[in-house]
């Protein structure tokens, strides 16, 4: 679904952000007040939650483990590292739903890696404690109201000017302040932007993660927001037709935040969500944190 097509469709609709969000099919009673869950009741839970679900193509499979293990405790997180699966460990938590791959290539394929010792590590310690992994991403983006874009709306405390879109009407601002704003919500220690930290903003565009520079681009084109905030982007493209339109005279701003923390909100939601619906199961939401630091 394209920008525009989704954009309407999801104007168009009847249903409330919260009932959209955490709303079911019709189960019996007796399914929601289970008191031993496996991971693949679990999984069947939220897709059916999905429209249109469960998707024929989709990278949101089990990374480890098996659909019949009795779930003692769930950890959310971006990235299942080492460090989250031992705090998993810890916690006796056996269920991690991670958002990203688990090995290093979007459809986690791991032929390639056999025999290399950072693979075998992460999986036998994966193996030994029968730890099972799944990727929810595909599912959470195509909830009625994406679940990591509420996440990240939630997590920088824009949620009283979120209307079900990626388009947000906040108070008027400038950039330099707006930069501010973000790196103290989402504790990022710096930002990389595009644009004149003078310039003033009030219309954002916020499109977490990695869309593609393409669809990031047809944004700007579509909406002309003051400033287009983005999780990641090849630099030859977003950043460039940003720099190319302020050179022509346009004033508007692009800021970068990092993929990891444009979408930890996301699994932060997915915490939450156990929460309503499994209220009895043990839920810890751990941070996988930015791999790259800044010197």
């Amino acid at each position: 679904m394209n920008h525009k097509n989704r954009r309407d469709f999801l104007k168009t609709s009847t249903l409330t952000i919260a009932g959209s969000i955490f709303s079911i099919p019709s189960f019996g009673s007796s399914f929601l007040e289970k008191k031993n869950w496996t991971v693949g009741e679990i999984m069947d839970l939220f897709i059916s939650q999905v429209p249109d679900a469960p998707f024929p193509n989709t990278v949101d499979t089990l990374k480890s483990g098996n659909k019949d293990t009795e779930v003692t405790g769930i950890v959310t997180t971006m990235f299942a590292t080492i460090t989250v699966i031992r705090e998993a460990i810890a916690k006796n938590a056996n269920f991690i739903i991670t958002h990203e791959p688990t090995f290093y290539n979007h459809l986690d394929e791991t032929e390639w890696l056999v025999d290399d010792d950072v693979f075998e590590y992460k999986k036998k310690l994966l193996d030994e404690h029968r730890i099972a992994v799944w990727r929810n991403h595909d599912y959470v983006h195509s909830l009625q109201v994406d679940g990591v874009q509420k996440g990240a709306v939630d997590q920088i405390g824009w949620t009283e000017y979120y209307e079900n879109d990626a388009v947000l009407n906040i108070p008027n601002t400038t950039l330099a302040e707006l930069i501010t704003h973000l790196k103290i919500k989402l504790d990022v220690p710096s930002m990389r932007y595009v644009g004149d930290l003078n310039q003033s903003i009030s219309k954002v565009l916020l499109y977490p993660g990695a869309i593609g520079g393409r669809r990031q681009i047809e944004g700007l084109m579509l909406e002309r927001p003051d400033v287009l905030i983005v999780g990641e982007s090849p630099e030859w493209e977003t950043q460039e037709y940003v720099r190319n339109a302020n050179e022509k005279g346009d004033k508007v701003s692009l800021v970068v935040i990092g993929h990891s923390a444009s979408e930890e909100g996301g699994s932060e939601f997915m915490a939450e969500w156990v929460k309503k619906f499994i209220p009895e199961m043990p839920v810890y939401h751990i941070p996988s944190e930015n791999s790259l630091k800044i010197f």
